[in-house]
């Protein structure tokens, strides 16, 4: 599931800054993006609390320390390019 929300998340961050360069209203998808990257976020969390019910330890060693970094930088890109067209503007009317 994480997966497909992860992939819509990114859809949806590309929309908006598509939208944003053709001078569209681009918050609709601004706030798709950032909602979908919140969505993949708890999707993931989900799995890793599966994970600990069944105690597939295993598995947690083996997923979790490399999708936390992943995590981390993906959600941090996702956020700067979702409010780069904010930024863009805020710059423009300066």
């Amino acid at each position: 599931m994480w997966v497909i929300l992860g992939l819509i998340a990114i859809i949806a961050t590309f929309i908006n800054l598509y939208m944003y360069a053709t001078g569209k209203d681009y918050k609709l998808a601004m706030a798709m993006g950032l909602s979908f990257t919140a969505l993949t976020l708890c999707a993931e969390n989900s799995l890793i609390a599966n994970w600990v019910k069944v105690e597939d330890w295993t598995a947690l060693l083996d997923v979790v320390p490399t999708m936390e970094k992943s995590l981390w930088i993906l959600t941090i890109i996702s956020i700067l390019l979702n409010i780069t067209p904010i930024l863009l503007d805020c710059k423009k009317k300066k």
